[in-house]
């Protein structure tokens, strides 16, 4: 039988904000940091334990709970803590949900508990700063082998470079920052803090899979990989934010590199939505400066119709100068000649699945 006591923290369960837990938003918490005054699933507890000076965790249904204790989590709760755990969370800063890996959230408990990174911006220079460098092991693209490899992320490039040889003057890759993504992929990559970084180059989709021993270190390349690619956003695309799902279309962040068109759910997203490859009129594609007189359900006035020779792809921008900016983008690549490897890459996009 629950005591008076764990009925009372039960009942704290039902206020807005305790539902969830307060650190990956899982429902239903069963657990609670009665330090910090906030109910966190079984998952996040088992973070908190490592952090004994910082959280110290009780069951809620199991563990016996003194009345101060209870008198505590009843002043604070979720909705108090993040506002002040999570008072100056960066845009870009990733918060982790319950699928995702154990590093990412272990990280996010220490950046917001240990080290209060997000109630002082001078505490999130690592990834902020607009610059990072550093070594990173990175995996061989024949051997599989990972070489300790020289990373340099410059905003003021647009580019993520690295280097073969500590004293080397040019850079082995240069991936620009408004192709570029990244991703945990522990499982793929054989170690917990393995991270894939995805880029665009010769019109191809390329990956390198890198890790540092420290997981802070890895998960602090990850925000600065957003953090850049975020920025680059903020002055490709200003004054835009992200918008809810419409009725027939869909708001989505397009990218063009070359002939290849790709559209994301969000622009920090790690992979593409969908591609579309853009030939040359004489293949029979076509870029029109309308929508057909019968499409429904876009809230934007100017579109764009894309022909090719499978299909129509339907698009709206939101102002007249957006629209005649694509339509002269994609007129440039249409009235182009396709050279003979592009043929290739068409005949790729029309065998995808």
């Amino acid at each position: 039988m629950a005591t008076e006591r764990q009925r009372a923290v039960l009942e704290l369960l039902q206020r807005p904000g305790n539902a969830h837990c307060a650190d990956c938003g899982a429902p239903g918490p069963d657990w609670a940091s009665y330090t910090l005054g906030v109910f966190i699933c079984l998952s996040c507890s088992g973070i908190h334990r490592n952090i004994p000076q910082v959280s110290k965790v009780k069951s809620v249904r199991l563990d016996a709970w003194e009345e101060a204790q209870v008198e505590f989590m009843a002043a604070h709760g979720n909705d108090a803590a993040r506002a002040t755990y999570e008072s100056q969370v960066p845009s870009f800063y990733y918060r982790p949900t319950p699928s995702d890996c154990h590093l990412l959230r272990e990280q996010w408990i220490r950046a917001k508990y240990e080290r209060q990174e997000f109630t002082d911006l001078d505490r999130q220079e690592p990834y902020s700063a607009g610059y990072r460098e550093g070594f990173l092991w990175k995996r061989g693209r024949d051997n599989g082998q990972f070489l300790s490899r020289k990373f340099v992320l410059t905003e003021r490039e647009g580019a993520l470079k690295y280097f073969n040889r500590n004293d080397a003057k040019e850079p082995k890759a240069v991936m620009k920052v408004e192709h570029l993504n990244a991703t945990f992929q522990p499982a793929k990559i054989g170690h917990p803090h393995g991270l894939q970084v995805t880029y665009l180059k010769d019109n191809s989709t390329r990956n390198i899979f890198v890790y540092h021993e420290d997981g802070k270190e890895t998960v602090d390349w990850f925000n600065a990989l957003r953090a850049a690619r975020f920025h680059y956003l903020q002055v490709a695309f200003p004054g835009a934010s992200d918008a809810d799902q419409t009725e027939g279309f869909r708001k989505r962040w397009f990218t063009m590199d070359d002939r290849r068109l790709m559209y994301f759910k969000d622009p920090l997203d790690a992979f593409a939505r969908g591609e579309v490859f853009i030939g040359s009129r004489e293949s029979g594609y076509t870029v029109l400066d309308r929508l057909p007189a019968t499409t429904q359900g876009h809230h934007w006035p100017h579109g764009i119709t894309i022909v090719t020779p499978e299909r129509r792809f339907l698009l709206a921008c939101e102002t007249e100068a957006e629209q005649r900016a694509w339509l002269e983008a994609f007129r440039k690549v249409v009235d182009r000649p396709m050279l003979p490897q592009e043929y290739a890459v068409e005949a790729h996009f029309k065998h995808k699945p």
